[in-house]
């Protein structure tokens, strides 16, 4: 384990002023989006989609690495190039997806555990000689009155301290993404105190697999009520709940927190980093490492369509802008016009 070259690529990916795209839809997921504005998924339209968004001049600018999928790291560029060698020509670091999604853990009802370790090594040793330097894998924690069980969250962070070995092992920087979800009508301190013991477990699983801290980014939840709970949080209410959540349990040592979006708007998501970094320093730097609240609004733009690709990427660049600009506390919703 080079402990210098994992501690450059994760500070590298959370720069000042930037943040990662997650572009590592599976098919099945890709397609609903697709469905929705009247694209067929088919894997040229999503390689063509994928080139929509990187090829956005200056997105760099905003964007420090992209999340890709097995299909996305194998395909290229309009011109031929592949797309992790034409993102490192712009300056953006490639990363990819790993995990094999979650799946129902078994005899515990309504709960999940991610698959994916047998043959990790191997697929990481692989994705490392395709251009990746960081991975993602992505724990779901349910929550209701009665879930998530300490077991799910034990397995969970487990499985989430493993991968990241196995990951610095191979000289790639694992992102540790423990996602208390946002379904449901808890409240924002219900999702504090879940997130709470989710964060405990997975720092403690982290250290007893020897982990490197200094060499890992975080993408957690947002502390955010469920979409379904009447009482919904300002940003404010959101980013006090979140960073003090957070300094109960992330060591200063690592050295971002990229937040995923979990099904917020993107002027929520954006709205919320801001209020975050407001509030002053950090021991981390928090940025985003958002999918949807990236990307929702560029696909409705383009729908498919030749004629709207200069329109998709002025929206995907907004986008980019706004929350790059929520990294500093300077979001504004007037730039939203």
């Amino acid at each position: 384990m080079n402990q210098e070259k994992l501690a450059s690529v994760a500070n590298a990916m959370v720069a000042e002023g930037k943040g990662l795209l997650a572009a590592d839809e599976s098919n099945p997921t890709i397609k609903k989006r697709f469905d929705a504005v009247g694209i067929i998924s088919t894997e040229e339209n999503r390689r063509a989609y994928r080139a929509l968004l990187f090829s956005t001049d200056t997105m760099e600018n905003h964007i420090s690495g992209v999340i890709l999928f097995d299909e996305t790291i194998r395909q290229c560029t309009d011109k031929g190039v592949l797309f992790s060698e034409y993102l490192v020509s712009k300056g953006v670091i490639p990363g990819i997806k790993v995990d094999k999604g979650a799946k129902p853990l078994a005899l515990y009802e309504g709960e999940t555990i991610t698959e994916g370790l047998d043959g990790l090594r191997d697929r990481l040793i692989e994705y490392y000689e395709m251009g990746a330097r960081f991975a993602k894998w992505r724990a779901v924690i349910n929550i209701d009155d009665d879930l998530p069980s300490k077991f799910a969250i034990i397995a969970n962070a487990h499985a989430l301290a493993r991968y990241a070995a196995i990951c610095q092992e191979v000289g790639i920087v694992p992102i540790v993404e423990p996602e208390v979800l946002m379904d449901g009508n808890h409240t924002i301190e219900r999702c504090e105190v879940v997130t709470d013991v989710v964060l405990e477990e997975v720092f403690k699983a982290l250290n007893d697999h020897k982990v490197y801290l200094e060499g890992i980014v975080l993408k957690p939840n947002m502390v955010i009520p469920g979409k379904l709970c009447p009482a919904q949080a300002t940003p404010d209410e959101v980013a006090t709940a979140t960073v003090r959540c957070l300094l109960r349990h992330v060591p200063s040592s690592v050295p971002g927190i990229a937040f995923l979006s979990g099904g917020q708007s993107p002027q929520e998501a954006s709205a919320n980093l801001n209020a975050m970094n407001q509030i002053g320093e950090h021991p981390w730097k928090l940025t985003f490492s958002y999918g949807r609240a990236l990307q929702a609004t560029t696909i409705s733009a383009w729908k498919g369509k030749e004629n709207n690709i200069s329109l998709a990427k002025e929206t995907f660049l907004l986008r980019a802008k706004c929350n790059g600009a929520a990294y500093s506390g300077q979001y504004d919703v007037k730039m939203e016009a």
